[in-house]
């Protein structure tokens, strides 16, 4: 955390953010693609997660986590990874714990109040926003892209900007 302010928002350190940005996508890009699963229980995760997959080419997981998918081959939708990337730990604690048990290494989007156990590289955000993780995914997904070299130079930006990460709320139905 940066600092609290005096209504109790506590305001988080964007220099801070970007180093764990920057050291999580050398971590990601040091492993297969193949083996590297990006997971969201929450339903603003699901489209940061799937559109982080689709330029990074690793396996999105939205939804309910099978138990399972982690510790027992043989099930049909068995998953062998190297890395896991969690949107929330406290949502997201069946794929964190079936990840530790397994020994693989877990990144996760950390807020203030989230749990921690099993996290191996926390990155520090609003986890529960979803322009949040639209743009922590997306700055996630460039950065890995620039590691990897060759995809994206340094000034380079993904094709596509940070909204179309963003889930999209329907205001239909909605009264003011």
């Amino acid at each position: 955390m940066f600092s609290v302010r005096p209504d109790g928002l506590r305001i988080l350190n964007l220099r801070k953010i970007d180093e764990r940005i920057r050291i999580a996508a050398k971590m990601i890009a040091m492993y297969d693609p193949e083996k590297v699963v990006a997971y969201s229980a929450k339903p603003y995760g699901f489209k940061p997660v799937e559109m982080f997959c689709k330029f990074v080419r690793c396996r999105a997981i939205t939804g309910r986590f099978i138990p399972g998918t982690f510790t027992n081959p043989n099930l049909n939708h068995y998953i062998e990874a190297d890395l896991l990337i969690s949107t929330d730990p406290k949502a997201d604690a069946q794929a964190i714990e079936e990840a530790a048990t397994m020994g693989i290494p877990v990144i996760a989007l950390v807020d203030t109040d989230t749990p921690i156990s099993y996290v191996d590289l926390i990155i520090p955000c609003n986890n529960k926003g979803r322009r949040s993780l639209a743009l922590i995914y997306w700055l996630l997904a460039r950065q890995v892209l620039r590691v990897r070299g060759g995809e994206l130079k340094e000034n380079e930006d993904l094709p596509v900007p940070p909204e179309e990460f963003e889930v999209k709320v329907s205001l239909e139905g909605a009264t003011q």
